[in-house]
């Protein structure tokens, strides 16, 4: 769906690579808290992944808009930081302190949520740090990626046009 969205097969790789550090922060705080992975806390980290993937569709969909309207995609992705930047943490932040109480409330049936919010507020704190940052380093190498991919697409076989240049190729779709 990202891929017919976008128009591209690169930007849809730059949105799953937010994914890797929400996992890997949801497994690291059911670590520390010394609780098992479970269905409920499976639950948590589909959870997490919906909100992350938000957040870096949020970026890349306002840095490709910024891009066709003829900014470099250096100035493109620093615009969508600093314009999506609040919006993001605003989600974060709502859905991280939504956790905390599943993770801290003790009570009856609390280890059964707990789980839930560990892994919730886990993970979004250690995505919210690392996708802040990768988030814009990623999208800078795909687009270059994409630039070099359109360099080396040969003629066309039956009318022997060569493809557009690498300018006009921003918006155009990867075959």
């Amino acid at each position: 769906m990202l891929g017919i969205l976008y128009e591209s097969y690169i930007h849809p790789v730059t949105i799953l690579s937010t994914l890797p550090s929400a996992g890997v922060g949801a497994l690291l705080a059911l670590s520390v808290f010394h609780t098992e992975l479970t269905v409920i806390a499976l639950i948590g980290i589909i959870l997490l992944i919906g909100i992350v993937i938000k957040n870096a569709i949020m970026m890349i969909d306002f840095a490709l808009m910024a891009e066709r309207s003829g900014k470099t995609p250096e100035e493109s992705i620093y615009q969508a930081c600093l314009l999506r930047f609040r919006p993001i943490m605003m989600t974060s932040m709502s859905a991280l302190l939504g956790g905390l109480p599943l993770a801290l409330a003790p009570g009856t049936g609390a280890e059964l949520r707990r789980p839930l919010g560990i892994s919730i507020v886990g993970g979004l704190m250690v995505s919210q740090v690392l996708t802040l940052y990768t988030t814009p380093v990623i999208y800078l190498y795909m687009d270059r990626l994409q630039l070099m991919f359109a360099k080396r697409k040969p003629a066309h076989p039956v009318t022997g046009e060569l493809p557009p240049s690498s300018a006009s190729v921003k918006g155009a779709p990867l075959v």
